[in-house]
């Protein structure tokens, strides 16, 4: 089955997403309806809501995400978000960054098939190797990794200042935020917007919270030791 194999189950939303990408989403999908459910990627039970639930959901962060961002996908899995954002936005340069080994040889495959630049790596993204070997990005994309407290300490250290995490969440996000705000604030995050994106194109839009990565000032303890070794060299 080819790049049109696919387009008689594509919804109207799709083009409006992907615009002249459409036929590359279209075999994304065709892929992992093939392959996702015996490589352990997708439920058996999502294969009849790809669209819907996984691809489109996904692309649709796009609107939260600069033009030429750098971009870093934790947890990526399937390849969710990051494949679906790398189809609708190829302006953007994204790494994929999973830590399981047949994962990252699948989105390797995913890569080549689809003729998208990716970066695929293999590791976690709170490893210190990892951590130097990625830098800073402008922002971390994460979608079902872990709660958000978790999630904010182990993906903010990889944003730039005035950067963002754009995490995809459910039904509970705004209980997330309640929850976890002060421990985001200890991870270097801001206040979290709690957002929609898709709305107008997609049936249900896709419900992210999004976290500025903050400079924060040394606390005071740190500053006076700082000063008494200054003024113990002069």
């Amino acid at each position: 089955m080819g790049l049109d194999g696919m387009e008689s189950t594509t919804p109207a939303a799709a083009a409006a997403v992907f615009g002249d990408q459409v036929k590359r989403a279209e075999r994304f999908v065709e892929l992992l309806t093939q392959h996702g459910v015996e490589r352990g990627l997708i439920g058996p039970r999502e294969v009849d809501r790809l669209w819907d639930r996984h691809v489109l959901n996904s692309a649709v962060i796009g609107e939260y995400i600069p033009h030429g961002a750098r971009v870093v996908d934790v947890g990526s899995g399937a390849g969710l978000p990051g494949v679906p954002l790398a189809i609708a936005r190829p302006d953007l340069d994204i790494v994929l960054l999973e830590p399981m080994a047949r994962r990252v040889d699948w989105l390797s495959e995913v890569a080549e098939t689809l003729e998208i630049h990716l970066e695929v790596v293999r590791g976690r993204a709170e490893e210190k190797s990892i951590r130097e070997h990625l830098g800073l990005a402008d922002v971390v994309t994460a979608r079902a990794v872990a709660p958000l407290a978790r999630l904010a300490t182990w993906c903010l250290p990889l944003v730039r200042t005035s950067g963002s995490l754009v995490a995809l969440k459910g039904a509970s996000a705004a209980e997330e935020i309640d929850r976890d705000r002060v421990a985001l604030r200890k991870a270097g995050g801001g206040e979290p917007k709690l957002a929609e994106c898709g709305a107008g194109v997609l049936e249900t839009p896709t419900t992210v919270v999004v976290i500025e990565r903050v400079e924060r000032p040394k606390p005071e303890r740190s500053r006076r030791r700082a000063g008494a070794r200054s003024r113990g060299k002069d």
